[in-house]
């Protein structure tokens, strides 16, 4: 019988900042709101408006593991977008590494697009399928002027588990597993400071879940990167991040280290969704429970 691969556990926070990155957080929210107007459906009244987010106030440190968990609909998307310069907030503030990006245009954030990365939910939707394997880790190299990469390249591609000869590859050609590899690979490209994971493993089989969730976590220590990691799945969190915030219509409503919020819940919805949450001892006892109904039919 295949083993099912296990998911390390997550280490401790880093006891103390790197003298550079000794002070302020390395990303900070202060009352960030996000209002959009749907589509209007009559022609006399606008459309209505959603509040993605509520006064979200958040700093994450050097060197954290920093997780969102939260339903569909919480808000956890739309902070990362605003976190990663991708949209912008209907009021607030946000800083990374002390500098404030809110109302800088697109052509003066070149220093987040190198510094901070994202790893998107469906690698094959992120990644270019006209492009090979090795445009796409260099892809974002030229973009910050650092024409020879070659040598970049073939480092990722080791340093994910994948062979030199990808480079040369499509998308296409790989599993979806593996594809998260280059999607990862892509985003350590420029060297960044954080990593922010959206869904990472959502999209992927069951059985390479923990693989990759391992690569990410070696990864992290490895390059001495900050992470913030956002999923839906309360177990994947729990043994990847050392901090967790919890989100509700676009608030959050806990916050806290790991171990401490999941073993003793001070909010109800964080106690939901820890109580909604499937774990082995369930599963197992709804099998039992499932089979023992079967027995007395068969018999």
């Amino acid at each position: 019988m295949t083993e099912t691969p296990q998911i390390d556990p997550a280490p401790a926070p880093l006891a103390a900042a790197t003298p550079d990155t000794a002070g302020d957080p390395v990303i900070s929210a202060r009352q960030v709101v996000r209002r959009y107007r749907r589509p209007r459906r009559s022609l006399t009244r606008p459309g209505p408006v959603v509040e993605a987010l509520r006064g979200v106030d958040l700093d994450v440190a050097y060197g954290q593991r920093l997780g969102i968990v939260g339903e569909s609909g919480s808000g956890k998307s739309t902070l990362i977008r605003l976190l990663a310069g991708l949209d912008r907030p209907t009021s607030g503030s946000i800083r990374f590494a002390g500098r404030e990006i809110t109302r800088l245009p697109d052509r003066s954030l070149r220093f987040l697009r190198r510094d901070l990365q994202m790893v998107f939910q469906d690698p094959m939707s992120s990644l270019d399928p006209r492009m090979t394997v090795g445009d796409i880790i260099r892809e974002p190299l030229v973009a910050l002027g650092h024409p020879d990469s070659r040598a970049r390249v073939a480092e990722l591609l080791d340093a994910v588990g994948l062979p030199a000869a990808a480079a040369h590859r499509y998308p296409h050609q790989f599993s979806g597993g593996q594809r998260q590899r280059i999607s990862i690979a892509r985003a350590l490209s420029p060297r960044p400071k954080v990593l922010v994971a959206d869904e990472p493993v959502s999209a992927l089989d069951v059985s390479v879940r923990a693989q990759i969730l391992n690569l990410l976590m070696d990864l992290v220590d490895e390059f001495s990167l900050t992470l913030v990691f956002v999923s839906h799945d309360l177990s994947v969190v729990r043994h990847v991040c050392d901090t967790v915030v919890v989100m509700r219509d676009g608030e959050i409503v806990e916050r806290g280290a790991t171990a401490a919020v999941y073993e003793r819940p001070t909010h109800p919805y964080t106690e939901a969704l820890l109580a909604a949450a499937p774990t082995l001892r369930k599963a197992l006892a709804a099998h039992a429970a499932a089979r023992n109904r079967k027995e007395p039919q068969e018999r």
